[in-house]
């Protein structure tokens, strides 16, 4: 079998877990070696997400809005935007361990790590959603992460932009969930926090791998003020970044790799980093 165009099949799954027991299979065979890679395959670009044929995609603002999580469907909505985001999660490790070529093996070996883990994020917030009545594909998504993925097709660009920048921002996002989810003791509310304490704690680790190959690219290709050309890359699809944060996990992302000055750039106010 050859590595790539295994992946390419695989990506375009779009039932999810038709999806995950074809990527465990392939991780399975992978780790024992039992791949041929071909870096002369050439990657084509998707030109519509794999859950396009699972959920209805709307525009971002007719998602439905993130509240009440008191309520069972207030707490389905959340859990289904969790689902969504660890979905398009496997999407894009498995994009970036098949787009870009004659990577040292480390590298497939990190965003296949990365997959398993978003495939294990993904079954666990799915089973969440299945325990009150719901499942993946009940309420409407959009295609944000799906796009910038579709934008960002350099290696520097990718790992600026989605470990580094998109799976960053779910760092400062994750707590601030934990925190209202805390106000309510019942036990399912209770499962809900020790599942986001999960994913946080794992995709410090996703960031510092982005955090790693984007400074090795960098380094390939010469670029000695990293922390200038990560905003620089950002800002091409996400203009305004700088100065526009409110809230920031300064101890999770100094843990996977940030330095002060950039988190400093990222706030809206004076921040303390230390």
């Amino acid at each position: 079998m050859e590595f790539f165009q295994t992946l390419e099949a695989i990506i375009q799954i779009s039932d999810p877990y038709e999806k995950i027991e074809r990527f465990k299979a392939f991780y399975t065979r992978f780790r024992k070696g039992m791949f041929f890679i071909n870096h002369d395959q050439r990657s084509i670009v998707f030109t519509e997400p794999s859950f396009k044929g699972h959920c209805k995609i709307v525009d971002p603002q007719e998602v439905p809005r993130r509240s009440r999580f008191g309520t069972v469907q207030g707490r389905a909505i959340l859990l289904h935007a969790i689902a969504h985001i660890e979905y398009s999660a496997i999407d894009l490790a498995l994009d970036a361990a098949y787009r870009f070529k004659n990577m040292p093996k480390q590298f497939y070996e990190d965003w296949l790590e990365v997959a398993d883990d978003e495939c294990r994020h993904f079954v666990m917030i799915d089973a969440l959603l299945n325990e009150i009545g719901y499942r993946y594909g009940d309420f409407p998504v959009h295609q944000g992460l799906f796009d910038a993925g579709s934008a960002s097709l350099t290696l520097i660009d990718r790992m600026a932009v989605v470990p580094r920048y998109l799976e960053a921002n779910g760092l400062d996002a994750n707590p601030k969930i934990i925190q209202k989810l805390q106000k309510f003791q019942d036990p399912f509310a209770i499962k809900m926090t020790q599942a986001l304490d999960i994913i946080l704690t794992e995709e410090i680790g996703h960031v510092q791998k982005g955090d790693f190959w984007f400074r090795w690219a960098c380094e390939k290709e010469n670029i000695e003020d990293i922390e200038k050309e990560y905003f620089h890359r950002v800002e091409k699809i996400y203009p305004g970044t700088v100065h526009s944060k409110t809230h920031i996990n300064v101890e999770a992302r100094r843990k996977a790799g940030f330095s002060c000055r950039e988190i400093v750039l990222l706030a809206r106010d004076n921040i303390g980093c230390g």
